[in-house]
């Protein structure tokens, strides 16, 4: 990063992307040096005994190595300067394209030499005696030669910029109107890649709207960064090195005091003063549900050698042909998803009134059942599990809110409002909730969901609040960008909504996103190492963690002067002045704090300045709205031991902590900053949310019997 420029355009590729595809190169290039030198040696001599082509032969062998060493000398020279400077120091790379078309123009000789071989080898235009470590070598390079040329033409395409255009890119810079054409240039573009990368999608009134949708908030988001694709790479490396010393900091200054004293690891105690409804143990039983709904796949995923035996007993088999017991759409002959149902959420047949599997674009698979053990009818609405859903999840576009009884200002995430909209609709056209009540007139109504699903369901509780106004929702690891302030304040009434460690949905937002790329931008300007340095360090971040070296040594050191010139301590910076102004609440950019030199994220003589494209994409906001996480959150992170007790604890062979797991009720704006964590993948999939509350709720039951114990012997 920046992008290179090189034949009057930018490219997909960065002056520091080529130290380790050089250092592959020159490996396969040695390898067939040394083995073509050897034939040069062994059979240079009978070339003069050819029938014909003895003199093309000659011209082959000695061209061919003096084309591979001239090559390698070049390519040692490319990755030598490739590696120098930080990632923005493209000044001591600027050598590196001129050195790439260098390298391209030698392809036309390169080319050649192989068509030579190509006749000598495959053809009988050229008359030689046949010696088979020369013929079997020669065979085998003219063809890895071909792949390799070829591999090299589809990476200059995968690399071409369709809107690198300097000229273009030069007269977008202060021009609303040339901004404007490239944003629509840009959306088109992407809109095209959907339609080619997911051409095998079925196609419906929705995918259009969707790819739209989406090729805009692409284009929003990525235009005019000069971000190429390894940087994302290298941005998320250092976010994690920067987050994690920013976590230091806190802890070092006593910042975290306050959320501290509001956790608790006993559960009876988090949920004092709340209502009867919202309970831990019921939670966990509609998250089984919730969990039920993904079908198959998922079962298959969990148990992948005896899933199809645990589901086989539940087989409806032949079902296109017979009477179902229940109304079960878009499923398959056997009704695998039905069967994997019944088998997750330990149901009878007979209890799932209503089961779709319709499954594209703003319609997701859910269904209905009659649940005796805790008196209510459950809807269970299923995350995101195809790429389809995918499409829903990133149309993220604010849609008004028509619901009844919300204020008129409200906004939510479109694609999961039309989501909401469309079941529904399904449930109104088959009378399903109706039917329901008419046998079970006392039992209360339920909407449950994980991810996406948690989202729908907010929704869909919205719109039928008023025909079913005791209607509760349990939300499982919900998107922040669902609901604007207000409605999710209200959303409180019927919602709760449970989460775990450091879910990357929970933190999902527009805003969010757009918050992370400027962040990225600001640790890729103030790294001081070199790219390459960052994919090594990353991956033995992956295998090892973060060294507190590190914290430290990563960043560029300033002079005093350049640190009292640097934007992010001036008060006319316009990413310091946006700190107040979203909703009211502190939107800061660069971290989660305030923007003084004791709490930066960069100690005093590390702060660095920043570029106006970073300015620029600072104040550049794709959506005017934000959008919040819904109802009441309960947040469940596991409790950090300190290096004392783990000390301990591995003398003793035991745990010295009572519980491992803590809890607090946490707020919407809790959740205003995108973290780059090891875990925050992982704490999102349902079924380690479904294991963490099995562990809290085993944590209490182990507690209590302890105490119990403790009070028989008293």
């Amino acid at each position: 990063m920046p992008s290179m420029q090189m034949f009057g355009r930018r490219w997909l590729a960065g002056t520091d992307d080529l130290v380790f595809p050089g250092l592959l190169e020159l490996l396969m290039r040695g390898i067939w040096l040394t083995l073509m030198s050897c034939v040069l040696c062994r059979y240079y001599q009978w070339t003069f005994n050819c029938s014909t082509g003895g003199l093309l032969v000659r011209v082959y062998l000695i061209g061919i190595v003096a084309m591979h060493s001239i090559i390698i000398l070049l390519v040692m020279v490319l990755v030598n300067r490739s590696a120098q400077g930080a990632i923005y120091d493209t000044k001591a790379r600027r050598v590196v394209p001129h050195l790439l078309v260098a390298k391209i123009i030698l392809l036309l000789p390169e080319i050649a030499l192989n068509v030579l071989g190509t006749i000598w080898t495959y053809t009988n235009c050229i008359q030689c005696d046949n010696e088979h470590f020369t013929s079997t070598v020669v065979e085998i390079g003219v063809l890895f030669n071909w792949v390799m040329l070829g591999g090299l033409i589809f990476v200059l395409a995968m690399v071409l910029d369709p809107v690198g255009s300097l000229k273009l890119q030069e007269g977008s810079n202060g021009n609303v109107d040339t901004e404007m054409v490239l944003h629509r240039k840009v959306t088109r573009i992407w809109v095209r890649r959907f339609r080619w990368f997911f051409c095998w999608l079925i196609r419906d009134e929705h995918s259009h709207e969707a790819f739209s949708q989406v090729a805009g908030l692409m284009s929003s988001m990525f235009r005019n960064t000069d971000i190429v694709p390894s940087d994302f790479i290298a941005g998320f490396v250092l976010l994690r090195v920067k987050q994690k010393r920013e976590s230091r900091e806190q802890r070092r200054l006593a910042l975290l005091a306050e959320q501290r004293y509001n956790c608790t690891s006993i559960v009876n105690e988090c949920f004092t003063g709340k209502p009867n409804w919202m309970c831990l143990k019921k939670a966990r039983h509609y998250l089984q549900l919730s969990v039920a709904i993904y079908g198959w796949p998922f079962l298959i995923y969990r148990y992948c050698i005896t899933g199809l035996f645990k589901m086989m007993p539940k087989f409806f088999c032949c079902a296109c042909f017979r009477t179902k017991p229940t109304v079960v759409k878009e499923d398959n002959c056997c009704l695998c998803n039905f069967a994997a149902i019944r088998y997750l959420s330990k149901l009878h047949s007979k209890d799932i009134l209503f089961a779709s599997f319709v499954n594209h674009i703003f319609e997701l698979p859910f269904f209905v059942t009659v649940d005796h053990e805790t008196s209510s009818i459950v809807i269970a609405i299923r995350g995101s599990l195809s790429v389809r859903d995918i499409f829903t999840d990133l149309t993220a576009i604010v849609e008004k809110l028509d619901a009844y009884g919300v204020p008129p200002d409200s906004y939510a995430h479109k694609g999961m409002l039309c989501s909401a909209k469309y079941i529904k609709k399904e449930l109104e056209d088959h009378n399903v909730i109706e039917k329901a009540y008419t046998n079970f007139p006392e039992y209360n109504l339920v909407i449950t969901g994980h991810s996406l699903g948690a989202g729908t369901a907010v929704l869909l509780a919205f719109y039928m609040r008023p025909l079913y106004p005791n209607l509760k929702v349990y939300a499982f690891a919900t998107p922040a960008g669902l609901l604007s302030r207000e409605a999710a304040r209200i959303a409180e009434d019927f919602t709760l909504s449970v989460g775990i460690g450091d879910d990357m949905v929970m933190h999902m937002t527009i805003d969010n996103a757009e918050d992370l790329r400027t962040n990225m931008l600001q640790v890729l300007q103030s790294c001081r190492l070199p790219k390459y340095r960052v994919f090594l360090n990353g991956f033995g971040y992956a295998l090892f963690g973060v060294p507190s070296r590190d914290l430290e040594s990563t960043w560029r050191h300033r002079t005093t002067s350049e640190m009292h010139n640097s934007p992010l301590l001036s008060t006319h910076s316009p990413v310091l002045s946006m700190i107040t102004q979203n909703d009211g609440f502190p939107t800061d950019t660069i971290s989660n704090h305030h923007l003084v030199p004791t709490t930066s994220s960069y100690p005093n003589d590390q702060i660095i300045s920043i570029s106006p494209t970073y300015n620029e994409l600072a104040v550049r906001r794709y959506s005017k709205i934000r959008l919040y996480t819904p109802g009441h959150i309960l947040h469940i992170t596991k409790k950090k031991k300190s290096k004392e007790q783990k000390k301990a604890d591995k003398k003793s062979g035991t745990n010295s902590n009572e519980y491992n797991y803590e809890m607090r009720w946490a707020s919407p704006e809790d959740f205003k900053e995108l973290r780059v964590m090891p875990r925050m993948l992982l704490d999102h999939l349902p079924e380690n949310v479904l294991k963490t509350l099995d562990n809290v709720l085993e944590e209490q039951r182990t507690e209590i019997g302890f105490d119990l114990a403790q009070l028989t012997m008293i």
